[in-house]
């Protein structure tokens, strides 16, 4: 099948079970709870545009953009069926520049975790600071060094299967403490139910995780404040047991 060319396939296939709908209300609410009368929003690392379908539909007028033109192709077909008024692009968010100011910028599903040095996290940083006027929220989320390390990454199999398809995906981690790192190793398996033929697919993706005094110095070089971060989980105070976290900051 052609569609194993495609990483948006297993991508849906694997995160079908994940909660977008449940995702923006949070983020609503803590849009809501820390900032005032936003209503434009921008998506960095918006993928094929999930949360900001869910987003639109709470009132928000939003827009993505995403490294990967398939992520974006998808995200745009998506918004075309559901004749939902979105525009997607592609985009690098270190690099992205634009005339438009936004009233929030999001970056959800740990993006900026795949910012691996302390430059690309400062280079999308700036890129979010100048998609603000002043006062503009930035909310986005990471992976959290304190639970990470308390709770290290271990191989993981997960399986999934749809009319065609059973897939079986092994996830294996590889930990560099000199640059706060994991490399999530991937090996796909993709059976084919009716001839019992089988493909496969390897990817890393390089997790940086991090520490609130890293963050928020580097939100300060970009002229931020940070405001408050959270378990992304519970929606409380961040601890050793938070794997992910929220952060809020504000455009100064």
């Amino acid at each position: 099948m052609e569609v194993f060319k495609d990483y948006a396939y297993y991508y849906n296939a694997f995160y079908q079970d994940k909660d977008y709908r449940k995702e923006a209300r949070q983020v609503n609410m803590l849009l809501e709870r820390y900032g005032e009368g936003i209503s434009t929003l921008i998506n960095f690392g918006c993928g094929t545009g999930k949360h900001d379908f869910e987003l639109q539909k709470l009132g928000y007028r939003c827009e993505g953009i995403d490294a990967s033109p398939l992520m974006v192709k998808l995200a745009k077909e998506h918004a075309g069926r559901e004749e939902i008024d979105i525009e997607f692009s592609v985009a690098d968010i270190r690099k992205f520049r634009t005339q438009k100011q936004y009233d929030g910028v999001i970056s959800l599903f740990h993006v900026m975790s795949y910012q691996n040095t302390n430059q690309d996290v400062a280079a999308a940083f700036h890129s979010a600071r100048l998609a603000l006027g002043r006062g503009g929220l930035f909310l986005f989320d990471v992976w959290y060094g304190p639970g990470v390390l308390s709770d290290k990454p271990v191989v993981r199999v997960k399986e999934i299967e749809d009319d065609v398809n059973k897939l079986v995906r092994i996830a294996r981690p590889v930990m560099h403490d000199r640059e706060n790192i994991v490399d999530v190793c991937y090996e796909v398996f993709i059976i084919e139910k009716e001839t019992g033929k089988i493909k496969t697919m390897n990817e890393t993706h390089n997790m940086r995780y991090f520490f609130k005094p890293e963050i928020e110095m580097l939100l300060e070089e970009a002229e931020f404040e940070l405001i408050d971060n959270l378990d992304c989980r519970t929606l409380g105070e961040t601890d050793y047991n938070s794997w992910t976290a929220y952060f809020i900051a504000r455009a100064v």
